[in-house]
């Protein structure tokens, strides 16, 4: 079931003059979906080129030690063998994060995960390689293998990068955040309920459906196309030119279709880049696709954590004070994990006013794959402790756990404690007021037979970051515009279509800014040679950036096709209305010519109409170190009620029901934004039920998609889906987030409702059978 509830515009000042029309707002199909029901839809592995060879690559075997020798001699033999590279051939380092360049495209000092490549060869057929791959021979002095992640906040022997922070020298300590404001420990001291706890998160997979897979070709003149599934485009680009030392227009990348990224595929890879460097020792188009075991082997999912983290309210049920400590397992490389350590404080708080705030960080290298960005990077693990805390301090303090959230949620338009995130529109109130209603929570909660159990979950999320990675004064993202003189609109942008529905809401806010039927609008979203740099599908940002920018250039298209109506009709410019393909007069509105006519008449002068339009976040935050860290344009809320059954003999938990409310500003197309949700709500059941990898002494043991267990459509339980409309004055249209942020508030809803149906608390996720009977057990045992 899906229900749209018109949340209050917070602005009173704004004015929409398209709230009503003919796009914006309405349910439509995505633009992509006929090629990829039909099969027409070319992913990278479709691609083939003439006198194309086939990659694979030679993965370590050991989770840390250094590499004393390669004999490549017998796989160079063996005849359809083209090349064999290792690390020595080319040594250039690189990253996503300007300040973590830890990462090579092979390996040239030592392995430092179970899955790092070695070597890579390319030969005339795909199974040439592998024979090839497996006459290499390595020869390995192992080293010390860091597998637990806290161990490495000490000086450890052998560290995993040499590089690491200033402050922890001779650990393994990628990055250490620490802020605090307000009197957290007074807050503590004077509270009327501490909850606390030790949480911990495993490791998971993004579980996307196409692996990865590239195709690299060298031209004569030393210009390189790139062809990969990739989220962020412009990073692989950027991360292309610093290793092969080339301006980036000699670089031309290319996304094809993409199966699915939820973060996966938004670091540049070293896959990518090996792929890029055989193909120019070889002077051949080479092809690199990964099988499902390499797609586990290097995954870089959530980061799995242990968190203490406690709260204080006081006697009004007001949180008073928060204190967390977290350790990151950040694997073997940087990725984004800078990022993330802020994150897991920031984004830890919202959607509640804090008003005492401690938060150390420490993300630590490990041998195991870099962990990087997944789905509500940052703010999941953090949101599943804090939730349950919420739940742990309404139980102390004999309040219905809806309630206290209902006390300490932040006002509608506000700016947040000392780390100043800017609240321009905030629907949470209304979400959760209205899953109460329907879940019959007042009837529920506390009341329903042992063994069935309610829960709540509540979060918020970034709508884009308010300052991009590689810091500058560009604009975030960029759109260009075309309309040629038949009246076929073209939309340029690098704002990567992957499967999220990106490409249909830029086409919806052009049709609706120019009053024209969707048909009309071809984007344009696949290489760098065609569109201006965007940074990507990532952090939520595609629907907020790309959109306020392909609204800005459509609104320059439409002030000259105004113009030309009123030189045609004699009409002052600004009275015309677009709909319908047409331009209306308000005043006369048996005043009209076509959108056609205006056309022609304003290419009179100059052919081609063209514009430019972009999106450059407000001025925002205060002048502290990491102050940056997850400030946003806008931000989502959400509030959940999930619905379970526990059997107290086996510990299999069965999810009933869920209500589920969101608030995205104005949903753009509200087929997509429940589809969005309902995704979200599947994978989070999975990471709060089942999925974890599974690793001893380095070696993952569940690779594949048969004993990774991710939930399918059978254990999914009914959703009825709340479309909180907010309106936000920043947002296109008044529109923010719905991919990332409805992930976080399953996951503690879950939890919560598993102590309303058997009394147990559970600190670990997934929640396994095995965990919630060993919780139950242990409660029989106390006596309790």
């Amino acid at each position: 079931m899906l229900l749209r509830t018109n949340g209050k515009n917070t602005n009173p000042h704004q004015k929409n003059r398209y709230t009503g029309e003919s796009i914006v707002g309405k349910p439509v199909p995505l633009v992509d979906a006929h090629k990829k029901s039909t099969g027409e839809a070319i992913y990278t592995d479709d691609i083939k080129i003439p006198d194309m060879l086939h990659a694979r690559l030679l993965r370590a075997t050991i989770a840390h030690g250094n590499i004393k020798n390669i004999d490549t001699s017998k796989a160079r033999a063996i005849p359809g063998v083209r090349a064999v590279l290792t690390g020595h051939d080319w040594p250039v380092t690189f990253g996503v994060l300007p300040v973590s360049q830890d990462e090579q495209a092979i390996a040239s000092d030592k392995s430092r995960f179970i899955g790092d490549i070695v070597a890579i060869v390319a030969a005339d057929s795909e199974e040439i390689a592998a024979q090839a791959v497996w006459a290499i021979n390595v020869e390995y002095e192992e080293l010390t293998n860091h597998q637990v992640a806290r161990l490495g906040t000490k000086p450890v022997k052998d560290q995993v990068q040499e590089k690491v922070d200033k402050g922890h020298p001779g650990t393994n300590v990628h990055k250490h955040v620490a802020q605090e404001y307000g009197e957290v420990d007074s807050g503590f001291k004077n509270a009327g309920a501490v909850a606390e706890g030790d949480f911990k998160n495993l490791a998971c997979s993004h579980g996307f459906t196409e692996p990865h897979s590239t195709v690299c070709h060298w031209t004569a003149d030393d210009r390189l196309t790139c062809y990969s599934a990739q989220q962020v485009p412009h990073y692989l680009h950027r991360a292309m030119a610093k290793v092969f030392g080339l301006p980036m227009h000699q670089i031309r990348i290319v996304k094809p279709m993409v199966g699915g990224g939820f973060g996966g595929k938004s670091d540049p890879f070293p896959h990518e880049i090996a792929c890029a460097l055989i193909s120019k020792f070889t002077r051949k188009p080479v092809k690199l696709t990964f099988d499902r075991e390499e797609v586990f082997l290097t995954n870089r999912g959530r980061h799995p954590s242990e968190m203490k983290m406690k709260i204080a309210a006081d006697k009004k049920g007001k949180i008073s004070a928060f204190e967390s400590d977290v350790v990151l397992d950040g694997g073997a490389f940087g990725s984004f994990g800078v990022v993330t350590t802020y994150y897991n404080g920031v984004l830890s708080n919202g959607p509640y006013y804090l008003p005492a705030f401690r938060y150390k960080g420490r993300r630590v290298y490990s041998n195991h794959p870099a962990s990087g960005a997944m789905r509500g990077h940052g703010s999941v693990n953090p949101r599943f402790a804090m939730e349950t805390l919420m739940d742990m301090a309404a139980v102390e303090l004999g309040v219905d756990p809806c309630e206290l959230r209902l006390r300490n949620f932040l006002p509608e338009m506000c700016f947040t404690p000392y780390h100043k995130f800017r609240i321009t529109s905030n629907g949470i109130r209304e979400g959760l007021a209205e899953v109460m209603r329907l879940s019959d929570w007042k009837n529920k909660w506390g009341k329903l037979p042992y063994g069935r159990g309610i829960g709540v979950g509540c979060a918020f999320y970034i709508s884009g970051s308010a300052l991009p990675i590689h810091w500058n004064k560009l604009p975030q993202s960029t759109v260009h515009l075309k309309i040629d003189m038949d009246g076929g609109i073209t939309v340029h942008s690098l704002a990567a279509e992957i499967g999220q529905g990106s490409d249909t809401v830029l086409a919806q806010m052009v049709a609706e800014v120019l009053g024209v039927n969707m048909d009309r609008i071809h984007v344009r979203s696949q290489e760098t040679d065609l569109a201006p740099i965007d940074l990507g599908s990532y952090s939520s940002r595609v629907t907020f950036m790309a959109g306020n920018a392909a609204r800005d250039a459509a609104e320059k298209i439409r002030h000259d096709l105004a113009q030309a109506a009123a030189k045609l009709t004699g009409q002052p410019a600004q009275y015309f209305d677009f709909k319908d393909e047409r331009l209306v007069c308000r005043s006369k509105p048996s005043v009209a010519v076509t959108f056609m006519e205006a056309l022609h008449e304003a290419q009179a002068d100059r052919g081609a109409l063209i514009a430019s339009g972009c999106y450059q976040s407000p001025p925002l935050g205060t002048e502290f170190k990491g102050s940056n860290a997850g400030l946003s344009p806008s931000y989502s809320f959400s509030a959940y009620i999930c619905e379970v059954d526990v059997d107290p003999e086996t510990g299999f938990v069965q999810p009933r029901h869920i209500w589920a409310a969101h608030d995205c500003g104005r949903a753009l197309n509200p087929m997509a934004v429940e589809g969005q949700l309902e995704g979200s709500i599947h994978m989070g059941l999975g990471q709060a039920l089942t999925e974890q990898m599974r690793y001893r002494g380095g070696q993952l043991l569940n690779g594949n998609f048969l004993d990774y267990k991710i939930p399918t459509p059978y254990e999914t339980p009914e959703m009825d889906i709340v479309i909180v409309e907010s309106i936000d004055p920043e947002g296109p249209f008044g529109a923010k987030e719905c991919g990332e942020g409805g992930l976080a508030p399953i996951i503690p809803a879950v939890g919560n409702a598993i102590y309303d149906a058997v009394g147990v608390r559970l600190f670990e996720v997934p929640m396994t059978p095995d965990r919630v009977l060993r919780a139950i057990e242990e409660k029989k045992r106390a006596g309790k």
